[in-house]
């Protein structure tokens, strides 16, 4: 019975509370009756239990005769039963390329920074997937200067070819950049795309054929894509963590990621005891 509880290493959880353990942010999964109903590929949903959408009601009224400031009884519509008409709403405003003040930064305005921050380009750095260039982790907008209203941004990338991370502070007016600090064993939050790139890793190693049959189980169909799944996560940090494995030890200094996964709008795989160093490229279990 032990071989069989243990048959997969990402067993399908359903019903049951999981948290992920060892990483930056706690995630509460909580099952109801249909999870995930509205999921979305590449972890777009909100982290917890499956994004659960909202509906709007309408309710009916008890009191069909409410009187109108005039003394005489409701408008028509009212009177007679009927739906009032469906609500309208207001498009957003436009969003300008430059933003003022405090305001966050516009889509104009995050673009620009990036471009700003890799001039020049760096051919030695390396993105996530080894590719040319740095690996974009987020752009923000910087603390003010005392005294100076000009708008800052603060540009993170991570050069996974000698694991550093870099940041640049880039003036949006002048087009320049104004500061550039580069640290080792500094670790911030996962990006998106790196998250991608642990799945495939995992979906690529020996260590994920138990991930594959479970998704097997759970839908009769092959997984064969990072598509297929909703996933979510955030870093591995050694030192929350009671026992670490050897090939892990050098996590902090590589930059290590821990998963949680589910079928789209389907049950969930137990990825956790999958560590995904993603310096290294490897995989290993954990627990």
């Amino acid at each position: 019975m032990y071989e069989i509880a243990r048959r997969h290493l990402g067993k399908v959880v359903a019903g049951a509370a999981m948290a992920v353990t060892g990483t930056a942010v706690a995630v509460a999964i909580s099952l109801p009756g249909a999870a995930g109903a509205d999921d979305t590929p590449g972890g777009r949903a909100a982290v917890g239990a499956g994004a659960a959408g909202t509906a709007g009601s309408t309710g009916a009224s008890g009191a069909t005769g409410q009187q109108g400031t005039d003394g005489t009884q409701g408008g028509d519509a009212q009177a007679q039963g009927t739906a009032p008409p469906p609500a309208t709403v207001a498009p957003a405003a436009a969003e300008g390329e430059k933003g003022v003040g405090s305001d966050p930064l516009t889509d104009d305005e995050l673009a620009r920074a990036e471009t700003l921050a890799l001039t020049p380009p760096a051919a030695a750095q390396q993105n996530v997937e080894g590719g040319r260039g740095p690996q974009h982790l987020g752009t923000g907008l910087a603390d003010p200067l005392p005294g100076d209203g000009t708008r800052r941004a603060e540009v993170r990338f991570y050069d996974y070819g000698r694991d550093e991370l870099i940041t640049r502070t880039v003036n949006l007016a002048t087009g320049k950049v104004e500061k550039s600090a580069v640290q080792r064993g500094v670790q911030p939050s996962a990006h998106p795309e790196e998250l991608r790139e642990a799945l495939e890793l995992i979906l690529a190693s020996p260590l994920g054929k138990g991930v594959k049959e479970d998704y097997k189980d759970a839908t009769g169909k092959e997984l064969t894509s990072t598509g297929q799944l909703w996933f979510n996560g955030d870093l591995y940090r050694t030192y929350r963590e009671a026992n670490v494995p050897a090939q892990l030890t050098r996590c902090g200094e590589h930059r290590c990621v821990r998963l949680v996964t589910k079928v789209l709008n389907g049950a969930w795989i137990d990825t956790r005891d999958l560590i995904v160093d993603l310096s290294a490229r490897t995989v290993t279990r954990v627990g």
